[in-house]
């Protein structure tokens, strides 16, 4: 999950002051974990609490994002996960924002296969965001990550999303100029998923993510949980993204 970890911290002092360009210090003043970290961190929690069980995951995945989210209240949460945290009978708000595909990545590295990587995105998505852009955003981004991990090609990966998800009939430079704020996954996943496909390395596709504007700890936890599947993270990267959480 470091992967998802770092794009959050590295994207999360630009959200309301984007950068549109690559060169930036990952690490700096103003730099923080966001809900994005702390919801990842959930689910990873949810999962392994089932033990191999996934019948019980929707349950779990409740039950931990609202433990963690609930200790965790000044994340950033938007406001209708607020609300469901604090809930004491939380049930699905029909959202299709990108919450869904932040927190998902530990389901694309737990799967072993692609139909195991959906199921797992559904149960632990639907138990918030059940409109079909929020589950299809969270499957796209669990399907990416878990044919990076076993060794699927960049080309093989785009020709998924492009069947399955997503038209990426665009690039990097050619929406930075353009692209602005959008909380919804079918405006943030493929643009993630670009900045991956499109990078050399784990770090470039972290500052792809950024570089473009936009909500861009989300952008950047999105592309980072793929690009760690395909390239894995820099140990030096992996000591300065731990020193941002507590115990």
């Amino acid at each position: 999950m470091l992967g998802a970890i770092i794009g959050d911290i590295a994207g999360s002092r630009f959200e309301h002051n984007n950068l549109k360009s690559k060169e930036f210090e990952l690490f700096a003043k103003g730099c923080s974990v966001t809900d994005d970290s702390i919801m990842t961190l959930a689910v990873a929690q949810a999962i392994l609490a089932c033990e191999g069980d996934w019948g019980k995951l929707e349950a779990n995945a409740v039950k931990f994002m609202q433990q963690l989210g609930k200790k965790y209240s000044d994340c950033g949460f938007g406001g209708m996960f607020r609300k469901w945290v604090f809930s004491y009978e939380p049930k699905p708000y029909n959202s299709f924002g990108n919450g869904a595909a932040m927190r998902v990545s530990p389901c694309g590295f737990i799967a072993q296969t692609k139909e195991e990587a959906k199921l797992l995105a559904r149960k632990v998505t639907e138990v918030t965001h059940n409109h079909p852009e929020g589950i299809k955003g969270a499957q796209a981004v669990a399907i990416a990550i878990f044919m990076a991990k076993n060794g699927a090609t960049k080309i093989e990966i785009r020709e998924c999303i492009e069947s399955d998800y997503y038209k990426l009939d665009f690039t990097i430079d050619g929406i930075r100029e353009t692209y602005r704020f959008n909380a919804t996954c079918q405006e943030t996943v493929p643009q993630a998923i670009e900045a991956f496909l499109e990078s050399v390395s784990f770090e470039d596709a972290v500052r792809n993510a950024v570089s473009i504007g936009g909500d861009s700890d989300t952008l950047a936890a999105i592309a980072g949980a793929i690009a760690q599947a395909y390239y894995g993270v820099p140990n030096y990267l992996k000591r300065r993204a731990l020193s941002y959480l507590d115990d």
